[in-house]
């Protein structure tokens, strides 16, 4: 697959997403699955794949930031506004972004589905036009499954850890991705819940409900981070994504 222009992968995307909705997803063969993953993987890996020198550049910064601040006994929660802060020192125009939503099932008007989420919004000028760019710490963890195919666990893999990038290219990758865990799970026999959809995990990131948060270091909570510390010999609850190999950005 050539080098494609942004407008030229979206388009490939809306198509895929079209073709994968009007055909049933058979559990017959998998021939037709496998056929269908390979061309996720190779849109996926081409949209991953183009990113500018400023998204370079922010997660190179980030990558600094991790490794001279350690990981180690610090919440996700206080890693982010430790890299803000930084990332504001070093003169970006950063901040902490917390969404809200609550999706409701078009077959279930009764039923309501919460959610909330946090990550960091960095404003940059791009050929004389400001353009807020996404850096999210936790990326590629929202989209795993607890039990993949062999497939999907392949293609998350391949996520990176820390995702840096625009609104427009998590409009390509969300739809690829969910689409991909539905095969998954319809694989595994299993109903595709709510909060699996595309609308729901978009809100994510680009819900209209979000609330741009100033930080300060005293608003780092070291006595949580302290308690963090002491709990890591007795429990393995929701490790921290930084301890599962090395940072990348794909």
């Amino acid at each position: 697959m050539g080098s494609l222009g942004e407008e030229e992968l979206a388009q490939m995307v809306r198509d895929f997403i079209e073709s994968e909705t009007s055909t049933p997803i058979s559990l017959t063969t998998s021939t037709p699955l496998s056929r269908n993953h390979q061309t996720t993987c190779l849109i996926l890996q081409e949209v991953l794949g183009k990113h500018t020198d400023e998204e370079a550049e922010i997660h190179e910064k980030i990558l600094m930031y991790l490794k001279d601040i350690g990981t180690a006994g610090h919440q996700t929660n206080n890693l982010k506004k430790l890299v803000v802060m930084k990332l504001r020192n070093d003169g970006y125009e950063a901040s902490l972004c917390k969404t809200s939503w609550v999706c409701t099932p078009s077959h279930h008007k009764v039923c309501q589905f919460p959610g909330g989420y946090e990550y960091i919004d960095v404003m940059v000028v791009e050929n004389g036009r400001p353009k807020r760019v996404i850096a999210d710490m936790e990326f590629r963890s929202q989209f795993e499954l607890a039990r993949p195919t062999v497939t999907y666990e392949e293609m998350i893999n391949d996520l990176p850890l820390i995702f840096v990038g625009t609104e427009e290219k998590l409009n390509m990758i969300i739809p690829l991705l969910c689409s991909a865990a539905k095969r998954s799970l319809k694989e595994n026999g299993l109903h595709v819940p709510p909060w699996r959809k595309p609308a729901y995990m978009q809100s994510k990131w680009l819900s209209k409900n979000c609330k741009k948060v100033s930080v300060s270091p005293e608003d780092i909570d070291l006595v949580e981070d302290h308690k963090t510390e002491e709990n890591r010999s007795t429990t393995t609850c929701c490790p921290s994504i930084f301890s599962r190999g090395q940072l990348q950005f794909v």
